[in-house]
């Protein structure tokens, strides 16, 4: 991509892009004197010129001499060969003995010092004058260390590539480093300037060809020494960080519009901010700005050939500390802001992880501490008048939506039901399909309805303000198809009976319901998909391990939805035998000390669509419904044909009624009437079973002083629901299940793995070992970007779980199993991980160090740091789509649609900026974008260079360059991707557990 735009645009193009920054540093500060020199308080037509400069402007760099000349050293002249300017190489200067470096400025040997600094100042002593301490050892040195104590100069070669293909003579750079000016022999120095004020600073000049391009200052400065163990030995490097920055460009010269096509005039004129200098003691030197480090790497400009020379007292040395008067020596590198930043959120994650634990730990001992009363339950009738419901008409008024619905206009499911039932009998709710049998057992039950009804539900003879427990086993079997039965049941009990009851005594009533529904044989078979995909229990079994997941809950009132059906005649009569037993006999009481005995009847009612006549007469009553009105509620057997045939032979309105013949089926007859007679009035709740099976109480009640309480129906639930078991017990137990289901599903998690390992070779493969080339780094960003594309289309599998195990979560949140947090949690733990995550980390891993990218530890777990959190991301955003739509198949697509949303805004395709502005927003919420900017930053500022030739030009420049050219990433912006990944995540995770509570609810 980037070869055709050179190849189009043209070696012009090039050339100003990479020069643009390959300057350095320094500003104008006076019309009058250049290097920074300050007028003369001697004379105001003169300048102190910084050392290695002279001249009335200070524009001649010194040409033979010594440093200690000041402003009798000779210069170097004008020459016409270079436009005028002062050129050291034209004037053929000779560095005296001991003297080195561009401009002769850097000592070499100690002798040169002393025998300059005598030439200049006799006999006097080297510490007269200066701040250091007097009478210790005055003896002049040279110090040609990368360390500074007093003013260094330093000399290096420049050597780029890029750079001598469009500026082929020699580039040097010339810097002095004055740390305490105070402390130097050249304080002193007639005609010289060392630093304003004093202050620690740095003096630079570029020279090309023997003529200076243009001069930079920064102040204040810090020094930083590290010792460093080489082959060699140990060696010391020195770091320079300074401030304020400015730089000016020399008018005319070479780089400063001497060549048009490369005036760089405006650009290093505007360098400023921090600049760093970093020599180590291999002679190598670093000069970094942001502008410089963004096209010759994170290291900077590099310079070769450096020496170093400084004239210093042995006094000073002995007895100046480095880390004083502005210089730090220490090795330690001090974190950054976003580090600190990133450091404080984990601290703050992790520290608010330990209290909610604590406090879980805290109130699950305190639960378990509660006295325990026993399990002593049943004996309680149901009686329920004038019960209404309407479900409102899908024609209405789009206003509707907005507004809350009346009953006006809808269908009516039950026109005022009445019915009843008292404890220790099994009620049979007959009718036709579509007469209202679902309907009244799930009102019973206390099931979230969508429509509105009205009437009234008594539990007699319950105290007030007490709901009975009231168990409800749906029409079909949801259960967890990898437990066995055992297991199955034992969750339930784990989270539907008191902490206050020992494991143990819960193990037992488990035991004693598996005994009492039959189930001993298969007791430890695993349970298997009840939908006949997979081999497992039985139809007739997985119906009354259905019902055994309520009976170890020790209910009141057991409501069944058409628990024959689906069934053969004798799994159907075994069924509803083990519920005539449960009525009868009750459940099994379980008491703190684990023994168990018979309990109260239990009242249990039933829905049946078309039962055989042994099953019929089974059941102790009998309520029977047509068109949602109550024909019949009273006792069971040959009582409702009788009840009919009476009314036949009464006339009226019951002449309608069809005659019963000897021997028929009654649920067939009952049926027939139901469908054939539906306009045959109804019995009233005061002639229902009140003179055959006393089962109205009327009197009771009133003996018993009005206990009853009548559960008005709303729109709420009859029995608002509370959780048993306290929350760290429900993620304890959930995340048992979750471990027993990952461990014994293998195929599920080893296929993950399995094909990670396989995308990763192929993705390393295609990718292997890209190089320094720009088609390289294009490759390099490519690789990264199939890497996010990858996590975002794998994701898709997150939402296929949702989708499939929503039925269940659904069934156990119904009765109040666990809250949704703690599902969510378990999901995140056994989910997230095991299948997200660790996948994600083996296809990343294996792709990255075959791709061969920046490959040092601490930029690889970065790396693998953005992948887990984009991971997170869009695994959290697939579970809202599946907590959202309950149609799995507009959350694939929605899903498929964001990542390719996400592929278009990442930055790869299209360069942002190009985007129109009406459109270009969305980038900010593309998650994509930031991550593969800050895995592209991550990569580059490793010290990754491009190492080219373009037209014959060679192209050695940093990738920071060429990705903000290419992409426009932000070479500062990775801390700021990781926190806004981070916000995602918390974004996300709150909208998933808002959706779960408000929307994923059982709702019929």
């Amino acid at each position: 991509m980037l070869l055709s735009v050179v190849q189009n645009h043209g070696l012009y193009h090039l050339s100003y892009v990479l020069l643009v920054l390959s300057t350095l540093s320094a500003s104008v500060v006076g019309q009058t004197c250049m290097n920074y020199g300050e007028t003369s308080p001697s004379n105001t037509s003169s300048c102190l010129c910084p050392p290695g400069f002279g001249g009335a402007t200070c524009a001649q760099p010194g040409c033979g001499g010594t440093i200690f000349d000041g402003s009798n050293r000779s210069l170097a002249q004008p020459s016409t060969s270079s436009s005028g300017f002062a050129n050291l190489t034209a004037s053929d200067c000779t560095c005296e003995s001991g003297w080195g470096g561009v401009g002769c400025n850097v000592c070499t040997t100690s002798s040169a010092c002393q025998v300059a600094y005598a030439a200049v100042n006799g006999n006097a002593s080297a510490t007269s004058g200066l701040d250091g301490p007097t009478g210790l050892n005055d003896t002049m040195v040279c110090n040609t260390a990368p360390t500074v104590w007093a003013a260094s100069e330093l000399s290096c070669q420049v050597n780029n590539p890029t750079l001598e293909a469009l500026y082929p003579l020699q580039s040097t750079l010339n810097i002095l480093r004055t740390l305490n000016s105070s402390l130097s022999p050249l304080h002193n120095t007639s005609g010289t300037l060392l630093s304003p004020s004093t202050s620690s600073s740095i003096y630079a000049q570029l020279m090309y060809a023997g003529v200076e391009q243009f001069f930079c200052t920064a102040s204040p400065c810090t020094q930083t020494l590290s010792n460093t163990t080489t082959s060699s030995g140990n060696t010391t490097s020195s770091t320079w960080t300074c401030q304020n920055l400015s730089c000016t460009c020399i008018q005319n010269a070479t780089f400063c519009g001497g060549v048009p096509v490369s005036n760089l005039t405006s650009t290093i004129d505007g360098l400023t901010g921090t600049l760093i200098v970093a020599c180590d003691g291999t002679n190598t030197c670093h000069f970094q700005q942001d502008t410089i480090n963004s096209v010759f790497g994170s290291q900077g400009l590099s310079m070769e050939g450096c020496v170093f020379g400084e004239c210093v007292t042995q006094a000073v040395i002995d007895t100046t500390n480095a880390t004083s008067s502005g210089a730090a020596a220490s090795g330690e590198t001090e974190l950054s802001g976003g580090v600190i930043a990133g450091l404080a959120v984990v601290g703050v994650i992790i520290v608010f992880g330990l209290v909610v634990v604590a406090w879980g730990w805290y109130v699950q001992r305190a639960a378990k501490k509660l006295p325990f009363n026993g399990g002593q339950s049943g004996g309680i009738g149901v009686r329920w008048s004038d019960i209404s419901y309407i479900v409102q008409s899908s024609k209405n008024s789009p206003s509707s939506l907005f507004s809350k619905s009346t009953i006006r206009g809808g269908k009516i499911i039950l026109d005022s039901v009445s019915g009843s039932i008292e404890s220790g009998q099994l009620m049979a709710i007959l009718g036709p399909s579509g007469a209202g049998k679902t309907t009244l057992v799930e009102l019973i039950a206390g099931k979230t309805k969508s429509g509105q009804y009205t009437g009234s539900i008594a539990f007699p003879p319950c105290a007030p303000g007490h709901h009975p427990r009231v168990a409800f086993v749906p029409q079909s079997d949801v259960l967890p198809s990898m437990l066995t039965v055992r297991e199955a049941l034992t969750f339930a009990a784990s989270l539907r009976l008191p902490e206050a009851l020992p494991a143990s005594s819960k193990a037992a009533l488990v035991s004693a319901v598996i005994s009492k529904l039959g189930l001993d044989g298969i007791a430890e078979t695993r349970i298997g998909a009840t939908d006949g995909t997979g081999r497992g229990i039985s139809g007739g079994e997985a119906r009354r391990v259905s019902i055994g997941l309520e009976l170890v809950g020790c209910p009141d009132v057991l409501v069944c939805d058409e628990p024959t059906s689906g069934l053969d005649s004798v799994s159907a009569f075994r069924v509803v035998n083990v519920l005539k037993e449960l009525a009868r006999e009750g459940g099994i009481a379980i008491s703190h000390q684990g023994s168990h005995g018979h309990r109260k009847g239990v009242a249990v009612i039933c829905s049946v669509h078309q039962p055989s006549s042994r099953l019929y007469h089974t059941f102790d009553s009998v309520h029977l419904l047509s068109k949602g009105r109550a024909l019949y509620s009273g006792p069971g057997g040959l009582a409702p044909a009788q009840y009919f045939m009476r009314m036949r032979e009464g006339g009226r309105a019951g002449a309608d009624v069809l005659p019963y013949e000897e021997g028929y089926n009654v649920a067939d007859y009952l049926l027939d009437i139901a469908s054939e007679s539906p306009d045959i009035p109804g019995m009233p709740l005061s002639h229902n079973a009140v003179g055959e099976i006393g089962l109205s109480a009327s009197s009771e009640e009133k003996a018993d002083g009005g206990k009853d309480v009548e559960a008005l129906l709303s729109t709420q639930n009859l029995a608002p629901g509370t959780y048993v078991a306290t929350f760290l017990t429900q993620l304890q137990v959930l995340c048992g299940r979750e471990w027993k289901v990952l461990r014994r599903d293998k195929t599920l998690f080893f296929t993950h793995v399995c094909v990670a390992c396989v995308l990763g070779v192929f993705c390393g493969g295609l990718y292997y070992k890209t190089g320094l080339t720009i088609a390289g780094f294009q490759a390099r960003v490519g690789c990264l970007f199939f890497m996010g594309s990858l996590i975002a289309f794998s994701s898709l599998s997150a939402l296929y779980n949702i989708v499939e195990i929503r039925p269940l979560f659904l069934r156990e949140r119904s009765n109040w199993y666990y809250s949704p947090t703690a599902w969510l949690l378990s999901r995140l733990i056994f989910d997230v991980i095991p299948l997200r995550i660790i996948p994600t980390i083996t296809v990343c891993t294996i792709t990255y160090w075959m791709a061969g990218l920046a490959h040092d530890a601490v930029h690889f777990f970065k790396f693998l740091l953005v992948i887990v959190l984009y991971t997170l991301v869009m695994t959290l955003f697939n579970f809202l789509l599946g907590t959202t739509f309950r149609n799995g198949g507009i959350a694939i697509l929605l899903s498929a649609l964001s990542a390719l949303y996400q592929m278009t805004y990442a930055g790869f395709f299209v360069h942002l900026a190009s985007i129109p502005p009406v459109l270009r927003w969305l980038r900010w919420l593309c998650p994509l974008n930031y991550t593969l900017e800050a895995i592209s930053v991550n990569e580059v500022s490793s010290g990754l260079m491009i190492k080219d030739t373009l037209q014959g030009v060679p192209v050695n420049v940093s990738a920071t360059l060429i990705m903000q050219l290419l992409f426009g990433f932000g070479l500062n912006n990775y801390y700021r991707d990781i926190l806004v990944l981070f916000a995602f995540i918390a974004g996300l995770g709150v909208a998933v557990i808002a959706m779960v509570w408000l929307k994923v609810r059982e709702r019929r």
